[in-house]
C-alpha cells in the first residue's frame, strides 16, 4: 500500500542517531565499532563499556526504572518463589538427566499433563494418578530453558517471580530500542521523548504491568514473549536479518504458541520491503521473486533448529507434533469444553470477545467496592490507546503488516477453550500488544494531543489498579 496523502502533523525532530554503532549491530559483533574502541591499543574494558553505555543510556535508565516499579509492586512476591513454577520443575528435571517431571516432587497438580499408556496409545489420565503416569509441562517450553543455568545453580528453590521482573525491564528497554531502530530507520517520525513515553506506557500503560509482577507459569509467559516480540521485529523489518529475525521467531513461538502466526509480518515484509506501492513490488516478484525466497528460506533455516527439537520434544511426551500438553490437562475444568469442542472452535468466540471487549468493571455501593470480572476487563480501559489506531493520521509503509499481524495472532486466542481465567484484563492480547502500540508509533498521533493524554494516564490508572488489586493463584495458595 502506498502512503496515505493526508497531510502530515507538525514536523518534530527525529531521534538523533548516535555516534555509536546502532543497537541492532549489537546482535552480530561484541564490541561497538567506533573510534574509540576500533584499535587494539585502546579496546580497554572500561572504554568499551563507556562506549556502549552513552550507545544504550536511555535503555540502561528504562531497564532501571522499570525493575525498580515492577519490584516494587511485585511486593513480598519478589523474594520468593510464586505458586505456579512450573518452568523451574521442567528445567530441573532436564538437569537430571529426565524429559518427564517428577511427580514426587510437583508442587501442585494445577495445569500439568499426565500422560496414561492404555492398550499402546497416549491418552489423559482420569481418576487417581498411577504409578506408571509421566507427567509434563502443559506449556511451550522456551522460558525453561531461559531458566536453565539459573535452575543449575538454585535448583528447585530458583525464584520465577523475581526472574520475571528481571526479563519484564528487559522488554521495556528493548522495546524502546526497537522504537529507536524504527525512528532511524525512517519507519517512524518519534522523537525519542516520545519513544520514552510509548516504551514506559507498555511497562506500565497496558496489562504487561500486572502480569510482569507475579512470576507463575501462565504470566511468566506472556512476559517473556513480549520481549523477545521486540528482538524478533527488530531483525524481521524488511527482512534485513532473516536467520536472526527466524531464531527469535522459533524462541517467540516455543514461548507463546500465537505468536507462531506473527511469522506472517516477516513474510510481508520479505515480499515487499521497500518504499514503493505493494502491488507493485508484488507484481515485480513473478520478474525476480528470488530474493524474497532466499529470505524466506533462511528464516525457516533459523527457526528450524529450535523447532525440530520442540516438535520431537512433542511427539515424545504426546504423539503430536503440534501438541504441547493442554489436550492431557489433569483433572482440570476445561476439560468437558476440551472433550466436546476441542481446544479451538467457534462455540468460543462469543466469550472471548465478552472478555477481551465487553466485560466492564462492576460497582457496589454498600459496601463502596470496584471490582471486575476475573474472565475479562475490557481492552477499551486497559489499552485506552486501541481508539486512535481506528483513526490513524499516517497510514505508512509497516502500517497493512502490522494490522495483519495483530489479526492473525488475536485469531487463536478468540477461538481457544480458555478465557485466560484467573485474571486482570483479557491476558492473551499481550501477544500482540506490541504491535498494537508500533501501530500507535507509526500513525502520526502526538502523545502531546489531550486526548492522546487523557488515553495514556487512563490506562496508567487501570493497570495500576489491576497490579494491586489483582489476586490470582499464588494469592490462593498462600492465602494473601
Amino acid at each position: 500500500m502506498s502512503r496515505s496523502k493526508s497531510k502530515r502533523p507538525p514536523a518534530s525532530t527525529p531521534e538523533p542517531v548516535p555516534t555509536a554503532p546502532a543497537p541492532e549491530e549489537t546482535l552480530n559483533a561484541t564490541v561497538p565499532s567506533t573510534p574509540e574502541s576500533a584499535g587494539p591499543r585502546g579496546s580497554t574494558p572500561g572504554s568499551m563499556l563507556r562506549v556502549w553505555f552513552a550507545a544504550y543510556r536511555v535503555e540502561v535508565v528504562l531497564f532501571a526504572v522499570a525493575f525498580v516499579v515492577l519490584a516494587s509492586f511485585s511486593s513480598q512476591r519478589f523474594l520468593r518463589q510464586s505458586a505456579a513454577p512450573h518452568f523451574i520443575y521442567q528445567a530441573q528435571s532436564w538437569l537430571e538427566g529426565r524429559l518427564d517431571v517428577d511427580p514426587q516432587v510437583l508442587p501442585n497438580l494445577e495445569d500439568w499433563a499426565c500422560v496414561r499408556q492404555v492398550s499402546g496409545e497416549k491418552v489423559r489420565c482420569e481418576g487417581r494418578p498411577q504409578p506408571d503416569d509421566r507427567w509434563f509441562v502443559s506449556f511451550p517450553s522456551f522460558p525453561a530453558v531461559a531458566m536453565l543455568p539459573f535452575v543449575a545453580l538454585h535448583g528447585y528453590q530458583f525464584n520465577d517471580t523475581s526472574f520475571g521482573v528481571i526479563v519484564g525491564a528487559l522488554a521495556v528497554a528493548l522495546f524502546y530500542s526497537l522504537l529507536r531502530f524504527l525512528a532511524q530507520e525512517g519507519e517512524t517520525e518519534r522523537t525519542r521523548d516520545e519513544n520514552v513515553v510509548l516504551a514506559l506506557t507498555l511497562a506500565f500503560g497496558t496489562l504487561f504491568f500486572y502480569c510482569a509482577i507475579r512470576g507463575e507459569v501462565w504470566f511468566s509467559a506472556e512476559v517473556m514473549g513480549v520481549a523477545l516480540t521486540c528482538l524478533y521485529v527488530r531483525n524481521a523489518v524488511r527482512a534485513r536479518r532473516p536467520v536472526l529475525a527466524g531464531v527469535f521467531f522459533s524462541m517467540a513461538t516455543l514461548t507463546r504458541t500465537p505468536l507462531f502466526f506473527a511469522g506472517l509480518f516477516f513474510v510481508l515484509e520479505a515480499l515487499c520491503p521497500g518504499p514503493e506501492p505493494r502491488l507493485e513490488q508484488l507484481k515485480a516478484l513473478g520478474r525476480n521473486w528470488r530474493p524474497a525466497a532466499r529470505k524466506v528460506g533462511l528464516f525457516a533455516l533459523g527457526a528450524a533448529p529450535l523447532g525440530l527439537l520442540a516438535a520431537a520434544y512433542n511427539v515424545y511426551r504426546f504423539g503430536r507434533l503440534s501438541e504441547f500438553g493442554h489436550a492431557f490437562l489433569f483433572n482440570n475444568r476445561v476439560n468437558v469444553d476440551i472433550d466436546r469442542w476441542g481446544l479451538f472452535h467457534w462455540e468460543y468466540l462469543g466469550r472471548n470477545v465478552a472478555a477481551a471487549f465487553l466485560k466492564w468493571p462492576s460497582l457496589s455501593l454498600s459496601p463502596l467496592k470496584l471490582g471486575y470480572d476475573p474472565h475479562g476487563l475490557t481492552l477499551l480501559l486497559t489499552l485506552p490507546l486501541l481508539v486512535f489506531l481506528l483513526m490513524p493520521r499516517l497510514q505508512p509503509r509497516l502500517h497493512w503488516p502490522l494490522w495483519l499481524t495483530v489479526a492473525i495472532c488475536a485469531l487463536p486466542g478468540l477461538f481457544y477453550q480458555n478465557t485466560g481465567y484467573m485474571q486482570f484484563g483479557f491476558r492473551f492480547s499481550l501477544d500482540y500488544t506490541p504491535y498494537l502500540l508500533l501501530l500507535f508509533a507509526i500513525g502520526g498521533r502526538s502523545v502531546r494531543q489531550r486526548a492522546v493524554m487523557a488515553a495514556l494516564v487512563l490506562g496508567v490508572l487501570v493497570n495500576f489498579w489491576g497490579a494491586v488489586a489483582f489476586r490470582g493463584y499464588t494469592e490462593l495458595v498462600r492465602n494473601w
